[in-house]
């Protein structure tokens, strides 16, 4: 008598290998899923904090009498200052934040800008993103050097920071 498996054997052991494998291919397809959906997130969140870091390190770094807020409509300032935060390795660079187009963009130069900005200007530009409005207050006299930084994104969180002057 000779000991094997038979054909009813085998077909129902391919069946079974075909269906765990049919669950193990829509798992690893989800996990994907959701490992693309998770890293959009930390992307974005990576890029909101980034975002806040540098507005929060050019006005608490600013060269404090040097901050000037130039208001264009209800919602958009043109804000020129002087800091020692730079991102294009300048010594104490002149700083303007400014709307145009609905884009809010980040200036740094070593000569101060005017506003608007003239021809022979020369900076570097860095876009920060859509925005539907950029607003800066200052402080009451209590809290002096106080800052109140507002910038309301088209598809993102609003940004919302107060920045007390490390600069005295």
């Amino acid at each position: 008598m000779k000991k094997g498996f038979t054909l009813i054997e085998l077909l129902i052991a391919v069946t079974l290998l075909s269906v765990m494998m049919l669950f193990l291919y829509q798992s690893y397809a989800s996990l994907n899923d959701s490992n693309s959906f998770y890293q959009k997130e930390v992307t974005h969140l990576e890029q909101e904090h980034l975002i806040k870091k540098i507005i929060f390190l050019d006005f608490s770094l600013a060269v404090n009498p040097s901050i000037a807020i130039l208001n264009q409509d209800k919602n958009e300032d043109a804000v020129l200052m002087q800091s020692a935060h730079s991102l294009h390795k300048m010594y104490n660079p002149y700083i303007t934040y400014i709307i145009k187009n609905a884009k809010l963009y980040r200036l740094e130069s070593l000569k101060r800008l005017t506003y608007p900005l003239r021809r022979d200007s020369e900076f570097s530009v860095d876009y920060i993103g859509e925005v539907d409005g950029f607003r800066t207050y200052t402080s009451s006299r209590e809290m002096e050097n106080t800052l109140l930084v507002h910038v309301n994104f088209k598809n993102a969180n609003d940004v919302l920071l107060k920045i007390k002057s490390l600069q005295n």
